[in-house]
């Protein structure tokens, strides 16, 4: 079992099940053997201030999931009910594989990689945003 790595920056705080680590004055490794494990990086965090357009909802709900602060099988509902609507809107190749990426992490209960690939979508929700005001 190899797992997954986490190289830190000095000082950088990483959410792991529900518990902010914070790391000292240097970079470092850490290795988390255990599978299943929520982990999240705060600087990825989404504030819920911020929470303001339907991709950063999406996710937001996957956040949620990785921070222990949504009920699995409720929030994985919600994660793919936000994905199947984003999915009505984003209609280019690479977008529409990066929403068929999401969808296959939430169903096999993946938050964190189906956070990292509707992250992915922010600047192109961003650019349909802006686009829309001219």
């Amino acid at each position: 079992m190899s797992g997954l790595v986490l190289k830190l920056a000095p000082n950088e705080r990483v959410l792991i099940n529900g518990a902010v680590i914070e790391n000292g004055d240097r970079r470092t490794k850490i290795a988390i053997k255990t599978p299943n494990v929520n982990v999240l990086r705060l600087r990825d965090a989404i504030h819920p201030d911020n929470v303001r357009t339907p991709v950063s909802r999406a996710c937001y709900i996957a956040q949620l999931m990785l921070s222990g602060d949504a009920e699995p099988t409720q929030g994985r509902q919600q994660l793919l009910l936000a994905i199947e609507q984003l999915s009505q809107v984003f209609e280019d190749r690479d977008s529409r594989i990066l929403l068929a990426d999401a969808t296959a992490a939430a169903i096999d209960g993946n938050a964190y990689q189906a956070m990292r690939k509707l992250r992915d979508l922010l600047p192109r929700e961003a650019r349909l945003f802006a686009a829309s005001r001219q």
